[in-house]
């Protein structure tokens, strides 16, 4: 089954994590078209570690992004 923002991307995000990005990020995290248009640079930053900034998601989560991006970002 494939994998939407709506339905498993955006219950990923808190709404700390939105807060943060919408004040140092430039964009908002529970706006499908924000996240769509930056998803190489969040996956960079959730892959590596750096986000969110008070500790990394588990493999899964970043994982279930990854498939997201590479099936083409479904709403």
């Amino acid at each position: 089954m494939p994998v939407g923002y709506a339905a498993d991307i955006r219950p990923l995000f808190r709404d700390k994590d939105i807060k943060s990005m919408i004040n140092y990020g430039g964009f908002d995290l529970s706006k499908y078209e924000d996240v769509s248009d930056n998803a190489a640079q969040i996956l960079k930053k959730l892959a590596s570690g750096d986000m969110p900034c008070d500790g990394a998601w588990p493999e899964d989560r970043v994982a279930l992004f990854r498939q997201w991006e590479d099936e083409g970002k479904a709403p």
